[in-house]
């Protein structure tokens, strides 16, 4: 797996984790690390999406709301939202990563982690946001 993918599944892992637990998303991260040593880009690049889906999750679900047809975010499963949430953020902020990648990435996590529905649901809406406010390739 590489580096990238395997920090975005790290990253999801505990972004459920702090919005279950309603934790402080620093000392779960430290937490997590210092359990589960990690190569210092997975830590770097994990703990980077934490902070920016954390920091900018008002605009995150104010974009995925309004993508997400007859879905409240409130109603979507802990996962998807979360993927969705991390997508979007890589999607609206980061300028380094294809969209695609983005998509594909958030595609995977949702195969791995989510149910049946989940890959199509995230796929939806992580494609309309793109054409409708990142179109940046």
């Amino acid at each position: 797996m590489r580096l990238r993918s395997k920090a975005r599944e790290v990253a999801l892992c505990l972004l459920y984790q702090i919005e279950l637990t309603k934790s402080d998303f620093r000392q779960t991260i430290q937490n997590h690390f210092e359990r589960t040593p990690s190569q210092k880009e997975i830590i770097d690049f994990s703990s980077f999406l934490i902070e920016g889906v954390l920091t900018n999750k008002e605009l995150i679900d104010s974009s995925i709301r309004k993508h997400a047809k007859n879905w409240g975010i409130e109603r979507m499963a802990v996962i998807d939202r979360n993927i969705l949430r991390m997508a979007c953020f890589e999607l609206i902020f980061l300028d380094d990563i294809p969209p695609k990648v983005s998509i594909n990435e958030a595609i995977e996590l949702a195969k791995c982690f989510g149910d049946i529905d989940s890959p199509r649901f995230v796929n939806g809406i992580l494609d309309k946001i793109y054409k409708m406010e990142c179109k940046k390739d």
